[in-house]
């Protein structure tokens, strides 16, 4: 069954995405489809810390997903919750080792967390907080 709220990612090269969010966050991929052209996603969902994420592949041809721009805002992130504080550490680490670019190295929070952010290589913005306790 499906969480009744899942985030959905427009990444390209889809391929690399799954790569780089199953070394990062441990994902497990739960389904995938590639597109009739052989080359791309259709549509892949991950497993990620407890819920789930989906992603495919930009498709321009209609028109109705673009990936992140370089360099522009982002309208949304996807905020992962964690058990301890070395956690966050530990996955920000490994997302800024593997091309992810840190906003926020992972700091004590005003509201009691261990908090950290990072946009990952396809341009979405990943939010981290554990306990500080």
């Amino acid at each position: 069954m499906r969480p009744s709220v899942a985030p959905y990612l427009t990444a390209s090269p889809a391929l690399a995405a799954i790569a780089y969010y199953t070394t990062v966050f441990g994902a497990t991929q739960k389904s995938i489809m590639p597109a009739f052209d052989g080359l791309r996603i259709m549509h892949c969902e991950l497993s990620i810390n407890g819920g789930s994420v989906m992603l495919a592949d930009a498709f321009p041809e209609l028109g109705h997903t673009r990936m992140p721009m370089p360099g522009e805002l982002v309208t949304a992130s996807v905020s992962l919750e964690y058990a301890t504080a070395k956690e966050v550490d530990d996955v920000f680490a490994k997302a800024t080792s593997l091309g992810g670019k840190a906003e926020t190295s992972p700091t004590k929070s005003f509201w009691g967390t261990r908090f950290a952010t990072f946009r990952d290589p396809f341009g979405h913005r990943w939010i981290l907080n554990g306990p500080l306790k």
